[in-house]
């Protein structure tokens, strides 16, 4: 279907507004509905865009439609049907601003349900989906009729399978195994044992292409009896469930604004209780805790990827409704009611992207709306000792199981490390310079037997005077007398935030100084 043949309706009565000729030439490939003032995170390459032009106002004018059409074009959006009922006609700002832009645009009647136009170009592309069907006309057209009433999966897959005289037991699943969707015959399936059948290649799997959906979301359609149904037919059903996982992802959009607008009352000091509570029930959340804030990032990866893993682990961990978004440095992040807890479920989800590093961070749960700030820096904070403790493989990060200084330390960045253990240890970590490294060895040596000169020269098989000799050296150099227990907490911190040769955190430190506690232990048990 073209955008000539959409204008051409007779039933619709689009008056076209603006647009060259070659315009109209273009292929629809769906339908979008918004009123949000920057769209193009929800529109797909093609659409047709409708919006009742709640966002404009005459006040903002030329600004607001030029910024609204910008992104329509960012978006490669087909054309844009601008309602007529909020305004009583498209204003001109609008008209110049799709000029501009070389975005088509026409009129929607203030008489004409936008549900008529997404009616017409589901129904149309169901038609070209069908040339070469498996399925009887009347399924065609009831699913047809489905997609564009914004029907959920589980209607239309028991539609798909009611003309058959038998029954037929079908999934749709996501990567982690989570059941979205399942007919009357088929019986519970866990997370693992889905996942499991997905990755095995047992029974019809069929992937359900949507472009809106992350890899941690993506439908599959699975039947355990390969023969139940014509491949040909769960082919194009799974054609039918893309585009009603689009239609849904794309819907979320007020969803992900409510999200990040709690997320930025939460990372700014001194939220208003008022605010906090009118943000809470914005994202469907109740004003009463308890709550679980959890903290989730994949690195330089394309934007929604974080959200995604984050929205796919809740959802699986069963914690009913839930805010996710991204936070205002773009960390995504969500809240949920009760005290869910995801670590179990993490796994799962990290292997559905092998390829991506999924690192999260969660702490204790907030009694109260108050205490969501706090929990959000836990999660941070755990988000960052996950990142740095297993900077090559998924982890997520608890903040209560920071237990020791080791641990709690992992939690600070790298950055602000490098810096305390360079300014603390000077000139010991010079490695320009041989006489320091025989220096740095026996403080790590001396800290590690706790301030046991004999021990620890028998850890280092030297002459107790030698190692006097040398913890004096340090003191001199470091201007921290030992015999403090203060001087000693200072020293061994910047040991444990101490960067190795290839950047990788404290890990060389960490493991010489563990070794030489365990000589330690074993010299004082004989």
């Amino acid at each position: 279907m073209h955008v000539e043949h959409l204008l051409r309706d007779e039933t619709l009565g689009l008056r076209l507004l603006w647009a060259e000729h070659a315009l109209l030439g273009r292929e629809i490939s769906g339908v979008t509905v918004t009123d949000l003032e920057d769209p193009a995170r929800f529109v797909r390459s093609g659409e047709v865009v409708l919006s009742g032009l709640v966002w404009w106002t005459p006040e903002g004018g030329r600004g607001k439609a030029d910024r609204f059409v910008a992104g329509l074009r960012d978006a490669d959006a087909a054309v844009l049907l601008a309602g007529e009922e909020t305004h009583g006609a498209v204003p001109d700002d609008l008209i110049e601003a799709c000029a501009r832009h070389d975005i088509p645009l026409a009129a929607v009647p203030a008489d004409v349900m936008f549900r008529a136009v997404t009616d017409t170009v589901y129904l149309q592309q169901w038609g070209e989906l069908s040339r070469h069907h498996a399925l009887p006309e009347n399924a065609r057209a009831r699913l047809g009729r489905l997609v564009a009433q914004d029907a959920g999966p589980g209607a239309i897959v028991a539609a798909a399978f009611a003309h058959f005289g038998w029954a037929v037991v079908a999934y749709v699943l996501t990567p982690t195994g989570r059941t979205v969707a399942a007919t009357e015959g088929g019986g519970t399936l866990s997370a693992s044992e889905a996942a499991a059948l997905l990755a095995d290649g047992t029974g019809a799997t069929v992937p359900v292409d949507a472009d809106v959906a992350s890899p941690y979301e993506r439908w599959h359609l699975y039947l355990p009896e390969p023969g139940a149904a014509p491949p040909r037919m769960l082919h194009e059903l799974a054609a039918v469930l893309g585009r009603c996982q689009e239609t849904r992802s794309r819907r979320r959009a007020a969803d992900y604004q409510a999200a990040d607008a709690l997320g930025a009352l939460l990372a700014a000091p001194g939220a208003e209780p008022a605010s906090l509570a009118a943000a809470l029930r914005a994202c469907g959340l109740p004003v009463e805790g308890p709550y679980r804030v959890i903290t989730a990032d994949t690195g330089a990866r394309r934007a929604g990827l974080a959200e995604g893993a984050l929205a796919e682990a809740v959802a699986l961990a069963g914690a009913g409704p839930a805010a996710v978004g991204r936070l205002p440095d773009g960390t995504a992040f969500a809240v949920v009611p009760g005290a869910v807890d995801v670590s179990e479920v993490w796994p799962l989800v990290a292997a559905c992207e092998p390829s991506v590093l999924l690192h999260g961070g969660h702490g204790r749960p907030a009694a109260e709306p108050p205490d969501l700030a706090g929990a959000l820096a836990e999660a941070l904070y755990a988000l960052t000792s996950a990142r740095n403790t297993a900077p090559d493989a998924s982890l997520l990060g608890d903040a209560t199981s920071l237990t020791s200084l080791d641990t709690l330390l992992t939690g600070v960045p790298s950055e602000v490390r490098t810096v305390y253990s360079r300014t603390v240890l000077g000139p010991l970590i010079d490695a320009v310079s041989p006489s320091t490294a025989p220096l740095l060895e026996t403080l790590k040596a001396f800290l590690a037997c706790d301030g046991s000169w004999v021990r620890t020269a028998e850890a280092l098989h030297l002459h107790v005077n030698t190692v006097h000799y040398r913890i004096q050296r340090v003191e001199h150099i470091t201007g921290r007398d030992l015999s403090r227990l203060a001087d000693r907490l200072d020293l061994w911190a910047a040991l444990l935030c101490r960067a190795d040769p290839g950047g990788r955190g404290a890990t060389s430190d960490r493991a010489s100084m563990g070794a030489l506690r365990a000589r330690s232990s074993t010299s004082r048990a004989r």
